[in-house]
């Protein structure tokens, strides 16, 4: 067993279920999206990010590119979220939160490639 590549299939993985406990639920309901769990969702994707760079391969490029993709969802919703509290000074509305889900489905969307990817690789070792 590789250990490398098991810490590396549990961040890619770890980000995308974390990434879909965020955008789970009503996109509209502001109490069914917590900023923790946006929070540690852009942690552990930058995580991931991280350890994909240095795979010179055509897939590890892939792989990056989806890690990217999602990276800037999730820090694109963290703004929103952040410019509506602290610069706006309004609470989070239907409107608001909204977006901030909308843009991490985009990221989840990613990471659910990055997934299938993962899985592609790993059949195509085993043979």
């Amino acid at each position: 067993m590789n250990l490398e590549k098991v810490i590396f299939g549990f961040f890619i993985i770890l980000a995308c279920t974390l990434n879909f406990g965020f955008v789970i639920g009503d996109l509209d309901r502001i109490d069914l999206h917590h900023p923790s769990e946006l929070f540690a969702a852009l942690v552990v994707n930058l995580i991931a990010t991280v350890l994909k760079f240095g795979d010179r391969t055509h897939i590890g490029a892939t792989h990056l590119a989806t890690s990217l993709v999602a990276l800037v969802q999730l820090i694109t919703a963290s703004f929103v979220w952040a410019w509506q509290l602290y610069i706006n000074q309004q609470p989070m509305d239907g409107t608001i939160i909204s977006i901030v889900v909308s843009l991490s489905a985009g990221a989840l969307l990613a990471n659910i490639i990055s997934v299938i990817l993962l899985i592609g690789e790993t059949l195509k070792q085993s043979r």
